[in-house]
């Protein structure tokens, strides 16, 4: 259970962050109030799993689940271009995140 709270902390970790984008520097009301629920959400996730989940593991996860998306995002919108280098290091992140699963 912990582990799928995590990885949907993480997600909301893109979200939070896309929507802090859109914000215009928080004077746009609709993606800063999408910003402030969804951080909070996202931390909430992050600090209920933790208390199954080491410290370092939970939070290299959350980061990798929520960075992954947030450049994934970019690409789809058009906002940053997808190269093999980017992808392959998008890669390896991912895999990263699911050989800390592995060994857990």
């Amino acid at each position: 259970m912990s582990w799928s709270i995590l990885v949907l902390s993480g997600v909301l970790e893109a979200v939070w962050a896309a929507a802090l984008s859109a914000s215009g520097g928080l004077r746009r009301k609709r993606p800063t109030v999408l910003f402030a629920v969804a951080l909070v959400a996202s931390m909430a996730g992050l600090a209920y799993t933790m208390r199954d989940l080491p410290a370092g593991t939970a939070y290299a996860v959350w980061v990798g689940c929520g960075a992954s998306l947030t450049v994934l995002w970019g690409v789809v919108k058009g906002e940053e271009r997808a190269t093999w280098g980017r992808s392959l290091l998008l890669v390896l992140l991912v895999g990263s995140v699911v050989g800390l699963k592995a060994v857990s």
